[in-house]
């Protein structure tokens, strides 16, 4: 039974149409937050998902210092990062990494979802986080969601 006159339907980058995105972080859980980003990103929610292909949208997420962890990993959940040279090892606390720089929070949260290929770091770079409500993508005509919450 060949030739049924079904096609697959792959996307391609060229007609993509991208959309921009608007995300209150105030009171939502990390994790959860990121991974509905991240889904977003990578153009989940879209019927015309290609794996090999950004089809995702643009997200603009405001108020990071208001998002909320359960349990105690505040104190507990740490980051590391290393300069290479010996001993210099350096671990901060998520508490700590609120205070200083709380868009890197949310930012590390959902870089950890997408691929780690050349893919994911296209995808990537249409996340825009900030750490207050005012954002300068207001040309963009950025649509609202995950209001529900």
């Amino acid at each position: 039974m060949t030739g049924l006159g079904i096609k697959t339907f792959y996307a391609k980058k060229e007609n993509m149409e991208r959309k921009w995105y608007l995300v209150d972080a105030r009171g939502k859980t990390l994790g959860r937050l990121a991974a509905e980003i991240a889904k977003i990103l990578r153009g989940k929610n879209k019927p015309i998902f290609t794996p090999n292909v950004d089809c995702g949208d643009f997200v603009v997420v405001i108020n990071a210092r208001d998002i909320k962890v359960t349990g105690n990993k505040l104190k507990d959940k740490k980051y590391y990062r290393h300069s290479g040279y010996v001993g210099n090892l350096k671990v901060e606390s998520l508490e700590e990494k609120m205070k200083k720089n709380p868009q890197d929070v949310i930012y590390k949260a959902v870089k950890g979802m997408v691929p780690r290929n050349r893919l994911g770091n296209q995808i990537i770079k249409k996340l825009k986080v900030y750490a207050d409500d005012r954002h300068p993508h207001q040309a963009q005509k950025p649509e609202k969601i995950f209001e529900e919450e």
